[in-house]
């Protein structure tokens, strides 16, 4: 049985029932896998051409370019008005105004997109700390359940950030998400622009077998070539073969492939940031005015915030919490622990002052728990301290 998403206002549905019954939206992303699903490729649609679009709204409607002019000049993005026509990336900028004459054409300003991008990015760590950029514009998201900042599913979270995009910085991004990063990316190229698909393991290997061969990153014409001459366009072709027979054929690429083809891809998503604090938070389905709701809903949240220090070999030395209230107003707490703690019952005991000092009668709806100083474990919760939690 399919579980749906609304895009729009983020309820999560029993099933698809074509409109949300809360917002009327008809944006749903619906997957009998949906909640269990958790490796992610976002990717921003037509980057550098939205952003300019957004920044002179004059460009709207207009087939635009970015990239330099002259005989030289290549394309650097083309927006989708001016992709109907046949520009691409990467293509000389004479071959693209040939194709595409009434075109825009602007200078790319990297340090502008620079800054965009690190805006998404922020957006990306509020939901994951294990994010693998692959360029400004697009990055793998690792959104398992030890890791990721919410108990709701991935897709939640996906469907918040797309939206986070959206109404805070201006443009729009795809989304792909799935249980590798081969899958993940597939499916963010589905739907372009303002998309969101799932592929799940049991529809994997048939949504493979008609796709042709070039569909998979790393086939270049080259190879392409060699495929045809071998009687191989598509990737249903290619799942009979052993992996033996693959890499006599195509070299080290031949296991790549045989993993390909049959829907798996065992990298792993790497994140090379340096985290400089460990949280989770939740947003509640009603506002919580309640200090000891309050109190009830931060136990767990600091029990994975423990877990993920534990995994990772670190502590944390200041507890953070972060309440939003209901009119959106975000609150953030900072209390110096005595002592750099991996412990989720020291960071509840630390939590309970600091909320019955905001719980005043406001309503909030959301609540987030959190540690930053991190040190290595080592330094944590030294054995004599234990009865002293404080």
């Amino acid at each position: 049985m399919s579980v749906a998403l609304c895009r729009d206002c983020l309820d999560l549905l029993g099933a698809d029932v074509g409109r949300c019954p809360r917002c009327g939206s008809s944006r749903l992303v619906s997957h009998s896998e949906l909640e269990t699903l958790t490796i992610a490729h976002i990717d921003c649609d037509a980057f550098y051409a939205a952003v300019e679009m957004r920044d002179d709204p004059t460009l709207r409607g207009k087939p635009l370019i970015v990239g330099h002019p002259g005989g030289r000049g290549v394309v650097t993005t083309a927006c989708y008005i001016a992709r109907k026509y046949g520009p691409r990336s990467a293509m000389p900028m004479f071959k693209a105004l040939e194709l595409c004459p009434d075109a825009v054409v602007i200078p790319p300003n990297m340090a502008k997109y620079k800054e965009v991008s690190r805006q998404i990015r922020a957006l990306f760590l509020s939901a994951t700390p294990v994010i693998e950029p692959v360029s400004l514009d697009e990055a793998y998201l690792d959104l398992s359940e030890d890791v990721r900042l919410d108990s709701r599913p991935a897709a939640y979270s996906l469907a918040r950030i797309a939206r986070q995009v959206e109404q805070e910085i201006g443009i729009t991004v795809s989304v792909g998400l799935s249980y590798n990063k081969f899958l993940a990316k597939m499916a963010s190229d589905l739907e372009k622009p303002r998309g969101f698909s799932v592929i799940g393991q049991a529809e994997a290997k048939g949504f493979l077998a008609s796709l042709p061969v070039r569909k998979i990153n790393g086939v270049g014409e080259a190879t392409a070539k060699r495929m045809a001459e071998n009687g191989i366009t598509t990737i249903g072709q290619l799942q009979p073969l052993s992996e033996m027979q693959l890499i006599s054929h195509y070299g080290k690429f031949g296991r790549r492939l045989a993993l390909y083809a049959q829907g798996e891809d065992d990298r792993k998503v790497e994140s090379h940031r340096t985290a400089k604090s460990v949280s989770a938070e939740t947003t509640f389905k009603t506002d919580i005015r309640s200090a000891d709701q309050l109190q009830e809903a931060i136990q767990p949240l600091c029990e994975r915030v423990a877990f993920r220090l534990k995994r990772s070999d670190i502590a944390g030395g200041t507890l953070v919490l972060k309440l939003k209230t209901a009119d959106f107003k975000v609150l953030t707490r900072n209390h110096c622990l005595a002592n750099p703690t991996q412990r989720a019952e020291v960071l509840f005991r630390n939590a309970v002052p600091l909320i019955d000092k905001e719980a005043d009668g406001r309503a909030f709806r959301l609540i987030g728990v959190g540690v930053s100083d991190l040190c290595p474990s080592t330094r944590a919760d030294p054995p004599d301290l234990f009865d002293s939690l404080a």
